[in-house]
């Protein structure tokens, strides 16, 4: 046979060899990390919905996973998960595009301050456009929304300026904004609270320029703020749970995922501080036969995030993290619980993920 250059590619590069032949549990389509995460790293998370499984196992498996705004008073983990504390490193709730990512950070150091800024529940409680859910029944009063708020960006700003690594988990493409000032919501007005308007508000789907413009200067703003910080990006492989497109949602959903996979991509391939890992492709890979998914195809089951996150550790561990092949378990005080006899119900509670999302084709 005649040389060519498929002839001395390694495993990995051939999909019988590292794919058809192998069993499930066992496919690993991460080549090499490009850095490795130590025992004393902030990771810092955040993003959509499967997020919230990436910083569970990275805190049970004893990384420092970086939470910068807990509760002032003590709390049932019930309730801590109910008002958002722990579920990211700070209590923004999802972020589900680069957009939405970018806008708080530019809110958080008073760059930029949306024309709408708080709506009025039914009961005369005061909620937060941008955070419609992290306050079960909304604010009592002005003061309290305020302070909150300040509390909440100040917070941010720590995770940005103090974190060693910044975990993302790109959602969606769909949003909706404001049509004054450009001002994107987590979910449509009217669906989780506030009150829809069409001559506010307007749909739109980010394209692949738009969400990597975007995500670009979102992680240059961090850069800025905190030389030598890390990225790793990751897409959610959880599908849309509906679709404002005159479109098929599994139409909608591939045409998300494919935008955001590119931005990773492209990302990855510019910079030598963004990584992306494959949780995405582990996830939806036909390998498994969709045994990675529970059986409304949407949530993944916890086979699926384990699968993934023995990869990320065996890959992003450092390797003095690693005792007979598993990392050394080690608490933070800036973990999500302060006092170890807790961290077993905190992690059985963080397993019920949460996800504005839902709101936009409730069950009941």
């Amino acid at each position: 046979m005649m040389p060519h250059p498929y002839a001395d590619l390694p495993p990995y590069c051939f999909w019988r060899r590292s794919v058809a032949e192998i069993e499930p549990q066992e496919v690993d389509p991460v080549v090499h990390a490009r850095f490795r995460i130590g025992r004393h790293d902030r990771v810092a998370t955040a993003g959509s919905c499967f997020a919230q499984h990436i910083a569970r196992h990275l805190a049970g498996a004893g990384f420092h996973y970086f939470v910068t705004e807990q509760a002032d008073v003590p709390m049932e983990v019930s309730l801590t998960r109910k008002y958002n504390y722990g579920v990211f490193s700070a209590r923004y709730g999802n972020i589900y595009t680069a957009r939405q990512f970018l806008q708080l950070l530019k809110r958080a150091y008073g760059i930029f301050k949306p024309v709408d800024d708080v709506w009025v529940g039914n009961n005369g409680t005061l909620i937060d456009p941008y955070r419609p859910n992290i306050q079960p029944g909304g604010f009592s009063c002005e003061r309290e929304y305020r302070l909150d708020r300040e509390q909440h960006f100040a917070a941010v700003r720590r995770a940005v300026e103090e974190t060693n690594v910044m975990v993302f988990t790109f959602g969606l493409t769909e949003a909706w904004v404001n049509k004054s000032d450009g001002a994107v919501y987590p979910v449509c007005p009217g669906t989780a609270a506030g009150t829809f308007d069409s001559t506010q508000h307007k749909f739109v789907n980010f394209g692949m320029v738009q969400v990597l413009g975007d995500m670009r200067e979102a992680l240059d703003f961090i850069r800025e703020r905190n030389r030598g910080v890390r990225f790793i990006l990751t897409v959610s492989p959880v599908p849309l749970v509906a679709t404002a497109e005159n479109r098929h949602v599994l139409v909608s959903t591939t045409y998300s995922k494919a935008v955001l996979r590119t931005v990773c991509g492209e990302l990855e391939g510019r910079f030598d501080d963004v990584a992306y890992f494959p949780s995405y492709e582990v996830i939806t890979g036909n390998f498994n036969r969709g045994l990675y998914y529970e059986s409304d195809l949407r949530e993944v089951t916890e086979a699926g995030v384990s699968h993934v996150m023995r990869l990320f550790l065996q890959h992003y561990a450092a390797a003095d993290e690693v005792a007979n092949g598993e990392p050394i378990p080690h608490m933070e005080p800036d973990t999500l619980t302060r006092d170890p006899k807790d961290f077993a119900r905190i992690m059985e509670e963080a397993a019920k993920v949460i996800c504005d999302e839902l709101v936009l084709d409730p069950k009941d």
